[in-house]
């Protein structure tokens, strides 16, 4: 009897030792989720200032045609690409845009413009269509009713967007009743919308040879330059 009692004894304190020795265990597991977490190192304020940045900053959109695009170069290089850098070195809070899009007219610029509103909302709208209609003797008064579309759709959509104009020129080929017609089709815009106007984009450019590609018509890295400093004398006064 004796003998059994003190086996079942010994079994008893063991086995309250296992679960004492559990108990402490299960008790570990369980402070140490409740224990408060630590906090994570802060990352670098540049970092956490990054999408405010962002999110504050104005946007800029170049709506071309290969001339916005930079047909023939870098877009670095082309005068969209010198007008960002040069903002980034003035350190305004804008992001450039460059929607050139090469062989487009303002037909084709019509039906995108849609596209580009949903995707980008614009503070500036530079407005940079009509040389390829020049080239192809596209009618004036086509070429008139699809730029004030443009106008209209960046209007409707943000109506506080300002709206830069750039004026081109219809080459000397298409005879003087065309170019004269042309020529006189942007600042009837810009004064029928009260938008800003550079007169001629390539002013200083077009059909100089040493400011261009072989074709003739697209400017070169230094032609590029020059259109930046045009656009630049405009473009400075709405920031």
């Amino acid at each position: 009897m004796n003998k059994y009692l003190f086996t079942y004894q010994g079994l008893f304190l063991l086995i309250l030792i296992v679960l004492s020795g559990t108990s402490c265990a299960t008790d570990s597991t369980n402070a140490s989720s409740k224990k408060v977490p630590v906090e994570a190192t802060p990352a670098p304020s540049s970092e956490l200032a990054t999408p405010a940045t962002k999110s504050k900053a104005k946007t800029i959109i170049f709506f071309g045609n290969s001339l916005s695009a930079g047909y023939g170069l870098d877009p670095s290089q082309g005068f969209v690409g010198l007008i960002e850098k040069r903002i980034d070195s003035l350190n305004l809070n804008y992001k450039v845009i460059n929607a050139g899009n090469s062989g487009e007219t303002t037909s084709g610029g019509k039906e995108r413009v849609g596209w580009i509103l949903e995707n980008y909302q614009p503070d500036i709208f530079v407005l940079e269509l009509g040389g390829n209609d020049a080239l192809r003797g596209l009618p004036v008064v086509e070429a008139e009713t699809n730029l004030q579309s443009i106008i209209d759709a960046v209007n409707e959509k943000y109506p506080t967007a300002k709206i830069l104009l750039a004026g081109m020129m219809a080459p000397p080929n298409m005879g003087s009743e065309y170019t004269t017609k042309f020529a006189a089709m942007y600042p009837r815009l810009a004064k029928k919308n009260k938008v800003a106007l550079i007169p001629f984009l390539l002013d200083k450019v077009g059909g100089q040879p040493e400011l261009n590609l072989p074709d003739g018509i697209h400017p070169n890295i230094e032609g590029h330059q020059i259109v930046r400093e045009t656009i630049w004398k405009e473009l400075k006064k709405m920031l």
